[in-house]
């Protein structure tokens, strides 16, 4: 099952039970027990082609240049464990936890470019490109941390304890999310202001829809997911399967999926009804979703089933279920790519890149 808790040293550790949470690049040399897991573990980089995945026992990132397949390294601070891109200047900012650092790596020479002091325990970090503001959560602190991205500085804001972020660009506005509390922070990116609404206790794994300026909330307790509009009367339930962890949305179709990590499918939402209309069987375990809006496809990581498995957004169908390293837990997408990048929890590999041109009835 899943285990959310607060880890030794105050890092939220979202972790599976008896699973070892991170793993080496090469043949592991002294691989730790356990880590912390976060689904931005791994990201595309759509300025510069390139994917990016952490290397948490070695404090680095792996970069795969998709064009060339070149493979480079970038030591970052210690204990890196999410990151975000800003998908106008390419750069790619790190949350080391142990460091309490951000690292800012530079796409072009894929160096560290900048060090960035922020609160302790860093977790979650999201980028609003249309501003260049960086978000980044604290663990075990009661402030959000705001990076300048032209300056390079960050300031700390005081928002309450908060795990998890999710960014609306085109309407600056940032959510931040508390597991504990079930708490939403609604920020107002432009006046830093910031109204309260009720999420769902135990809610994990948030996503937004930008087109409607809907955010959806995975609440693993109750199992279903909530819809919060931009007024607290828009706001819907819909029941979901067990144990509901992931969520993703497709902005130009409206569609939400939701994984469901005890019944092993995903829970299909139409966010123009608020209604579910599919539940996909996929592999055991999914922990993590991402959309292919280019080719309406939707990828579900199945950690302990080793596999991901491919799902047709126009049909609701499973069109697929491929090999995909040792224990995927996160996903990086190349819009209308027939490549998907998973990053591995246990194994020999940072992540895999699995191939997904000879589907049949996938769009290429």
């Amino acid at each position: 099952m899943i285990r959310a808790s607060r880890a030794a040293g105050g890092t939220l550790a979202f972790a599976l039970a008896g699973l070892a949470v991170t793993a080496a690049a090469q043949p592991a040399e002294g691989k730790p027990e356990g880590g912390v897991v976060h689904t931005s573990a791994i990201v595309f980089n759509p300025v510069v082609k390139k994917v990016y995945a952490i290397d948490q026992p070695r404090s680095e990132v792996v970069v795969l240049d998709t064009k060339t397949g070149t493979v480079r390294r970038v030591g970052v601070g210690a204990v890196p464990v999410s990151m975000a891109v800003n998908e106008r200047s390419g750069r790619v900012y790190v949350a080391n936890s142990s460091a309490g650092t951000v690292t800012v790596i530079d796409p072009l020479t894929d160096t560290a470019a900048a060090t960035v002091p922020v609160e302790r325990r860093p977790y979650s970090i999201a980028v609003n490109s249309a501003t260049g503001q960086i978000y980044v959560t604290n663990t075990f602190s009661d402030k959000t941390s705001i990076l300048d991205g032209a300056t390079n500085i960050s300031k700390p804001l005081r928002t309450g304890a908060v795990d998890l972020i999710a960014v609306d660009s085109a309407a600056n506005t940032i959510y931040l999310l508390s597991y504990e509390s079930g708490t939403v922070t609604v920020l107002d990116g432009a006046r830093l202001t910031m109204t309260r609404r009720e999420g769902g206790k135990h809610a994990w794994g948030m996503a937004v829809d930008e087109a409607s300026h809907t955010l959806y909330v995975a609440r693993m307790g109750t199992g279903d997911v909530k819809a919060l509009g931009r007024d607290a009367g828009e706001d819907t339930v819909t029941t979901a399967g067990r144990t509901t962890s992931s969520i993703a949305v497709n902005s130009k179709t409206h569609m939400v999926y939701a994984g469901n990590y005890a019944s092993g499918d995903v829970t299909v939402i139409d966010g123009r009804t608020r209604r579910a209309v599919a539940t996909v069987r996929v592999g055991e375990h999914p922990q993590a979703l991402a959309v292919d809006e280019v080719r309406n496809l939707v990828f579900s990581a199945n950690t302990q089933g080793d596999s991901v498995t491919v799902i047709d957004g126009a049909t609701n169908q499973a069109l697929a279920t491929l090999p995909a390293g040792r224990r995927p837990y996160a996903l990086a997408v190349e819009p209308g790519s027939s490549k998907l990048y998973v990053a591995n929890a246990a194994g020999e590999k940072v992540f895999t890149v699995v191939d997904t041109s000879g589907i049949p009835g996938a769009r290429q």
